[in-house]
């Protein structure tokens, strides 16, 4: 929410890291063309880039990572893509889990989860219970997400709310709004990286990025280190965040 993350840099050292950090992840087709691999070798790179971004943030102090996994509009790809996304989720929740709750790591999903498998809603239930009391860094991936529909779906709690007498409009506040939201116990992010020097948010976290600095990288996903965590760190460093006050 907008106000703790105000709070949490206003007051804070210049060179202190950025308390949420959200990530579009993209590239990974252009990475698997530009060397002749399917599209699917770009996606199980992107997969390792995911495991150095997690050590880079643990490292670095940063307190939450959110990750555009799988958008909303993506099932509009091909069929076999698709099939080798929800097999490569697969795979990484078997093989990831245990070690994010070593690490002290919380994991979550935010998003839609009623299109995925069984299987893939048992696997991140059973994830996110193993490790909902670690407190070291908080991973959330947005899986079947969309900005839009999680603005209308907090609107439409809301609406019902006030027609079964249980919301009153006085109480509708931003932050009231802001607890109707997939993100309602996680800080609006500090900056949002995109990578692949495409430059636009793409219907993620469209509320909560109101006052999100944002950093754009030409590196492609597949290729994202632990390096180029700290450039984009270093980056927000160096901007001065006014929160819609009037500068010096």
């Amino acid at each position: 929410m907008s106000t703790d993350t105000q709070e949490s840099h206003d007051s804070g050292d210049a060179k202190s890291p950025p308390r949420h950090v959200a990530i579009i992840m993209d590239g990974n087709g252009r990475w698997a063309k530009a060397r002749n691999l399917p599209r699917t070798m770009g996606h199980r790179q992107g997969a390792e880039a995911v495991r150095q971004t997690v050590k880079g943030a643990l490292e670095q102090g940063i307190a939450y990572i959110t990750l555009f996994g799988f958008s909303s509009e993506n099932w509009s790809r091909p069929e076999n893509e698709i099939s080798d996304l929800m097999k490569l989720l697969v795979r990484y929740l078997r093989s990831e889990v245990a070690d994010l709750h070593k690490n002290n790591v919380r994991f979550r999903v935010i998003g839609d989860r009623t299109a995925f498998s069984d299987e893939i809603r048992s696997l991140i239930e059973d994830g996110e219970a193993l490790t909902q009391g670690n407190t070291k860094l908080h991973l959330t991936i947005a899986l079947n997400y969309g900005g839009r529909s999680d603005i209308t779906q907090a609107v439409r709690n809301l609406v019902s709310g006030a027609m079964a007498g249980t919301v009153k409009l006085d109480e509708i506040t931003e932050e009231y709004f802001s607890d109707c939201l997939y993100t309602k116990d996680i800080p609006d992010p500090d900056v949002l990286i995109r990578t692949s020097g495409e430059q636009r948010i793409s219907n993620f976290l469209l509320w909560q990025c109101a006052y999100t600095e944002f950093v754009f990288l030409e590196t492609l996903w597949p290729d994202f280190s632990k390096n180029d965590l700290e450039q984009a760190v270093n980056e927000f460093n160096r901007r001065d965040r006014r929160f819609g006050n009037a500068g010096a």
